[in-house]
């Protein structure tokens, strides 16, 4: 009894031991895994209250950083920023305005992005991840035909990348979406690109959010690129943020706690997609 006793602990003592040692090295390389990432984040408010260095906790990117651990990371995103271009939208990325405008879209985010690595004052990125829709949804009476055509739609000439066109000649959600990522693809086509629908957002509603979530999802698809439906999956929910604010400030705007939890979901999706 006594050597069945000792042989027990025995066996237990190592096992645990094996364990530990197990996901000590499972920790390390988790971390080692994103330490050659390079991340850049493109978006709306809800990205910009994080930072340009992602480093301000009222923003998910602060809290994406932490956990996912990146070589770099770098937010390009602006508050009133929307995908949707408009009629008078030209290539500007001298502008700074945190309110809606022309000019305040993915595609000069994208063209900011680019003058820094092609003056080499920031690194090549190989994740790019954008969280935008919101302003789309919400501002939908400022960008006529945002949701005029659908992914099918934006699609429909399969000639090749549009990205010879004016940004002012493509006014829906769609092709912008499309028109921004093949610039993207075209620039860095080593890089993989994620794209993020808008969280439910009481300002917004619940039919923009989804109409935009839907295109985002259906261009992301028809483009090989990943996607995470925050609609779905985030923290907030219209109905609990519209009865009292939890995970936001306002409706939409995520508070600290609301941030946290979202980067650290948002951290963990991502990298299960790159491991797929």
């Amino acid at each position: 009894m006594v050597r069945m006793i000792t042989f027990m602990l025995s066996w237990l003592l190592l096992y645990t031991c094996n364990t530990g040692i197990r996901a000590q090295h499972a920790g390390i390389s988790a971390v080692q895994a994103n330490s050659n990432m390079n991340v850049v984040i493109l978006g709306d408010s809800n990205t910009s209250i994080g930072g340009d260095a992602c480093d301000r906790p009222q923003g998910w990117s602060k809290w994406f950083r932490d956990k996912f651990a990146p070589a770099t990371c770098r937010s390009y995103a602006r508050s009133g920023a929307t995908w949707t271009n408009t009629v008078r939208t030209t290539y500007n990325t001298k502008e700074y305005t945190e309110k809606l405008s022309d000019n305040n879209v993915i595609y000069n985010q994208v063209n900011r992005l680019k003058e820094d690595c092609d003056a080499k004052r920031h690194v090549e990125p190989n994740l790019i991840l954008i969280a935008a829709g919101t302003n789309d949804a919400w501002f939908s009476t400022s960008r006529p035909g945002v949701f005029s055509k659908t992914a099918d739609n934006a699609f429909e000439y399969d000639g090749g990348f549009i990205t010879g066109r004016k940004a002012s000649d493509i006014r829906t959600l769609a092709g912008s979406v499309r028109y921004c990522c093949e610039m993207l693809m075209e620039r860095f086509p080593d890089a993989q690109i994620i794209l993020l629908t808008p969280m439910q957002s009481v300002a917004a509603g619940t039919d923009g959010i989804r109409r935009a979530g839907d295109i985002i999802e259906g261009c992301a698809h028809r483009m090989g690129l990943g996607v995470i439906r925050q609609d779905r999956e985030s923290c907030v929910y219209y109905i609990r943020e519209k009865k009292s604010a939890r995970y936001t400030i306002d409706g939409t705007h995520t508070s600290e706690d609301g941030a946290r939890r979202n980067g650290c979901y948002i951290a963990n999706r991502v990298s299960a997609m790159l491991q797929m």
